[in-house]
C-alpha cells in the first residue's frame, strides 16, 4: 500500500504530476474500473476528462471521475432499500428523488410558508431583514454545513447562538431558523426528497458504517487520485480517512494556501492532518507558471496582510526551513479567543525579483473612467499579439451595471467579451429573462402576462437592432395587458401614422414573426416548458434578424435555463403536492399547466442557480473574461494578463453578509461556544485576502494590472484593505531601494 501526499503550491505542477500517475497506472494494465478520481467539484475534473478522450491512452474501461457528493448520491441510489427505513423516510420501499439546489430551494418555500404565514421572520419581531431568496440559501446553508461536519441538523441554531454574541431579538431570528431547517427535514423525510444535506448524512450515517456497502466500495475503487485536497470538505475529509487504510494506492493532491470554498464548507485544516496516514510526502516548489516578480509580489503582499512586514531575510529562510521539515505546517489552529493561525507557503525566490515590475498600478477618479482605462490597455496587448482568451477581468463582484459598461464599451471597439458569474439568479441573467417573458405571453391562460416594461427589455434583447427607446415606444402600442378578449399583442400592421416609421419596418416585420410564433404555440395544449423554450430558442431567438443570433453567452445561459425546467419538471412531476400523512393512498400528481406555473414562479422569485459545468468552459480564442476573482481561482487555470478593478472595493476584503448562518461556526475545528470576535473577523478576512492575491499571482504568467475607482460603483470613496496593503508594499519597496 502506497500513500503519498502530494503538496506544494500553485502552479508548481501537482495537477499534471497527478494526470501523469493515472496514465502510469493504466499504462500498467491496472483496471480502469478499479480508478477513482476525486475532485471538489466537477470544474476542476477537466484535466483527467481530457486525459481519459485520449485515444492514444493505454488500457481499456471507465475510470471515475466524481465528486464524493456524487459518489454518496450513486451509492444510495444502489443501496437505497439498506438506509431507508434507518435514515426515517416515510415511504421506505418507494424509489428516492434527488434534488439539486434549485428544487431544494423550491421544496423548501413550499415547507415553509406556514411558518411564514404564522409570523415568521416578521420584521416586527425580528431586527433581521432578508430576502426570500437569501433566507432560502441561508437556511439550507445550515442544513449543508451540519452535514458535512456531522452535526445533528436539530442543533445548528443552538451551535451559532452559543458563538454569536446576539440580542435576544436576534436570538429569536436563529429559533426562526431553525424551525424552518426542522420543518424542511420532515417534509423531504416524507416524500423521500433528498437534498444534499439529506443525501450526505444518509451515505455517511446509515450506508457507509454497513460492512458490506464499505467493502464494496473500498474493494472496487483500490487505487484513488484525489485532487485539491483542501477545497473538499470535512465530510470527504473523513470518508477518506477511513478509506485509505484499504486502498492499494492513493495520492493525495494540496494546494497550499488555497481553500477558496470555505462558504461551501472547504476546510484546508481538516485536509492537512491526512497528512499523517501517508507514506510518503513529496512537495513540489519549482514555479512553472509565474515569474519570479509576480511571485515576489504576491508574498511581500501575503505579509503584509498577514502582519509579518517585519521579516528579515533569516527568518524567511528559517520559516522555510521548518515548512520542508514537516507536512502539517496548517494543522495547527489558535485555540485562544483572539486569532485563528495564519501561514504560508513560499518559494524559493531570486533576492534580484523586483514586484513592481510585475505590476502596474492606475488610480482614477471615476468608476467609468477607471473600466476605459482598462479597455484600452487590453486593446493595446491585443494590439501587441496577446490573445484575447489570455486575458481576464477579475473583479470581487460583476455586478449587472459592471458587467454591461465593460461588455458594452468592448463592442464598442469590435472587441469581443463574455462574463462567468456561477449561482446568479437565472431572472438576472436578460437571455433568460428575455426567454421566460416570451413564454407568459406565448399562453395567457395562466395569468402570468408580465408587466410593459419586462416586455419592452425582451423585445429589446430579442430583435435584433431594435434599441430600448424603440422597444418602448413598441410595446406601448402593441401590448395590452388587461384585454384577453381581443388578444393583449396585436400585430405591426395594424399601427398607422408616423409611430411605424420611428419603429422601423424592419424591425416591425420581425416582431410580427416572433408574434406569430407566440400565438401559434398557444394551440399546443399542454406545453412541455423546458421543450417550448428549446423551440423558441432554435427557430426563432437563433435565427438572423433575432437577438441571439451569434451570440455564444446568450446560447449558454439558454442551455443552462432549459436544463434547469427539464430537470424540475423531472422531479416535481412525480410529487404529489397533498401530504402522505394525509393521503394514504397518495393524490393527484401537478398538471403540466401547474408545473410550469410553478417553474415560472420560482425563477421570478430569484432561485440560485445550480452548477451546469458548460457554463465553466474555457472563454473562445477571441473573447475576454470578467468574472469574480473567486470564480477565476475556482477554474483553476493560469492566463497570461490579470485586470483587479476596483483595488479600494471592501469587496476584497470583508465577508458577505450572513445574518442567519455562518461559515466558520459551522466548521468541524471550530471550539462549540466560543465566541465569535471582531478580532476573529478580522483575522479571517486578512487570511482570506492573503490567499486570494497568492492565488491570483500564481496563475498568471506576464503581468497583472491593478486598477482603482476612487469614487466607488455606488459612488462612495474606498479605502480597502487590498489598497491599503498595496501602498504599504510601494511605500515599503521605495524605501529599501
Amino acid at each position: 500500500m502506497t500513500i503519498t501526499y502530494l503538496t506544494g503550491p500553485a502552479g508548481t505542477g501537482k495537477t499534471t504530476y497527478a494526470v501523469t500517475r493515472l496514465r502510469e497506472l493504466l499504462a500498467s494494465h491496472v483496471p480502469a474500473s478499479s480508478i477513482l478520481v476525486l475532485v471538489p467539484q466537477q470544474t476542476l475534473a477537466e484535466p483527467y476528462r481530457a486525459l481519459l478522450r485520449d485515444p492514444s491512452l493505454p488500457g481499456s474501461g471507465l475510470v471515475e471521475v466524481l465528486t464524493l457528493n456524487g459518489l454518496a448520491l450513486r451509492t444510495i441510489d444502489l443501496f437505497w432499500p439498506l438506509g431507508a427505513s434507518s435514515s426515517g423516510f416515510g415511504r421506505p420501499h418507494t424509489r428516492s428523488i434527488f434534488l439539486n439546489i434549485e428544487q431544494a430551494q423550491y421544496y423548501l418555500r413550499q415547507a415553509i410558508d406556514p411558518l411564514l404565514a404564522q409570523g415568521y421572520f416578521d420584521p416586527n419581531v425580528v431586527p433581521v431583514t432578508i430576502s426570500l431568496p437569501r433566507l432560502v440559501s441561508q437556511i439550507l446553508d445550515n442544513l449543508n454545513k451540519a452535514a458535512l461536519i456531522g452535526l445533528p441538523h436539530t442543533e445548528v441554531g443552538q451551535r451559532l447562538a452559543a458563538s454569536l454574541m446576539l440580542e435576544p431579538s436576534s436570538r429569536v431570528a436563529l429559533e426562526h431558523t431553525q424551525a424552518c431547517v426542522n420543518q424542511f427535514r420532515e417534509f423531504c423525510l416524507a416524500r423521500n426528497l433528498l437534498d444534499f444535506s439529506l443525501r450526505i448524512e444518509m451515505f455517511y450515517q446509515h450506508l457507509w458504517p454497513v460492512e458490506g456497502v464499505q467493502q464494496f466500495l473500498t474493494t472496487r475503487y483500490r487505487h484513488l487520485i484525489v485532487d485539491n485536497l483542501e477545497e473538499d470538505t470535512p465530510f470527504a475529509h473523513t470518508i477518506l480517512r477511513q478509506w485509505l487504510p484499504h486502498a492499494e494506492s492513493a495520492l493525495l493532491v494540496n494546494d497550499e494556501d488555497a481553500g477558496y470554498r470555505i462558504f461551501l464548507g472547504a476546510n484546508w485544516r481538516t485536509a492537512a492532518l491526512l497528512a499523517e496516514l501517508s507514506n510518503e510526502t513529496i512537495r513540489l516548489d519549482e514555479p512553472r507558471v509565474a515569474p519570479a516578480d509576480l511571485l515576489a509580489f504576491g508574498e511581500r503582499m501575503s505579509r503584509i496582510l498577514s502582519g509579518k512586514t517585519g521579516e528579515t531575510a533569516s527568518q524567511q529562510k528559517t520559516t522555510k526551513k521548518q515548512h520542508r521539515q514537516s507536512v502539517r505546517y496548517k494543522s495547527q489552529i489558535a485555540t485562544d479567543n483572539s486569532q485563528l493561525a495564519i501561514h504560508y507557503s513560499s518559494f524559493a525566490i531570486n533576492n534580484s525579483a523586483d514586484p513592481r515590475r510585475a505590476i502596474t498600478f492606475e488610480q482614477h477618479r471615476f468608476y467609468p473612467t477607471m473600466i476605459d482605462a482598462v479597455i484600452d490597455c487590453i486593446t493595446k496587448l491585443l494590439a501587441e499579439g496577446a490573445t484575447p482568451d489570455q486575458i481576464v477581468v477579475l473583479a470581487p463582484f460583476v455586478s449587472d451595471a459592471l458587467r454591461f459598461a465593460f461588455v458594452h464599451r468592448m463592442e464598442q471597439r469590435g472587441l469581443a467579451a463574455r462574463s462567468h458569474r456561477p449561482s446568479r439568479p437565472l431572472n438576472e441573467e436578460p437571455a433568460a429573462k428575455t426567454m421566460l417573458t416570451l413564454t407568459r405571453l406565448a399562453f395567457p391562460h395562466w395569468n402570468m402576462l408580465p408587466e410593459p416594461f419586462d416586455v419592452a427589455q425582451a423585445l429589446h434583447q430579442a430583435i435584433a437592432d431594435l434599441d430600448l427607446v424603440r422597444a418602448n415606444l413598441l410595446t406601448q402600442v402593441v401590448y395590452r395587458q388587461f384585454e384577453r378578449e381581443e388578444g393583449h399583442l396585436s400585430s405591426f400592421d395594424q399601427i398607422e401614422g408616423d409611430v411605424r416609421e420611428r419603429i422601423s419596418y424592419q424591425a416591425g416585420h420581425r416582431f410580427d414573426r416572433l408574434r406569430a410564433w407566440l400565438l401559434q404555440s398557444d394551440t399546443t395544449n399542454p406545453p412541455v416548458l423546458d421543450t417550448f423554450l428549446s423551440r423558441l430558442f432554435e427557430e426563432v431567438l437563433t435565427q438572423p434578424g433575432f437577438g441571439f443570433h451569434g451570440q455564444q453567452e446568450a446560447g449558454e445561459i439558454a442551455a443552462h435555463l432549459i436544463n434547469s425546467a427539464r430537470k424540475f419538471r423531472q422531479v416535481a412531476e412525480r410529487i404529489p403536492d397533498i401530504d402522505y400523512a394525509k393521503d394514504k393512498n397518495g393524490s393527484e400528481l401537478p398538471t403540466v399547466d401547474e408545473l410550469n406555473r410553478a417553474y415560472l414562479d420560482l425563477v421570478g422569485q430569484g432561485m440560485m442557480a445550480a452548477q451546469y459545468i458548460r457554463r465553466w468552459d474555457p472563454a473562445p480564442a477571441e473573447a475576454v473574461l470578467i468574472t469574480p476573482a473567486t470564480t477565476f481561482l475556482m477554474s483553476n487555470r493560469p492566463v497570461d494578463y490579470q485586470f483587479w478593478l476596483d483595488a479600494g472595493s471592501s469587496g476584497w476584503w470583508e465577508r458577505i453578509s450572513q445574518p442567519l448562518t455562518h461559515p466558520y461556526i459551522l466548521a468541524a475545528d471550530w471550539e462549540p461556544g466560543r465566541p465569535w470576535t471582531d478580532a476573529d473577523e478580522v483575522t479571517t478576512q486578512r487570511d482570506r485576502l492573503a490567499r486570494l492575491v497568492l492565488g491570483l499571482t500564481r496563475r498568471c504568467r506576464k503581468h497583472i494590472y491593478i486598477i482603482n475607482a476612487e469614487i466607488g460603483e455606488q459612488g462612495y470613496e474606498q479605502r480597502g484593505q487590498l489598497l491599503m496593503a498595496l501602498q504599504q508594499m510601494l511605500r515599503q519597496m521605495q524605501r529599501e531601494s
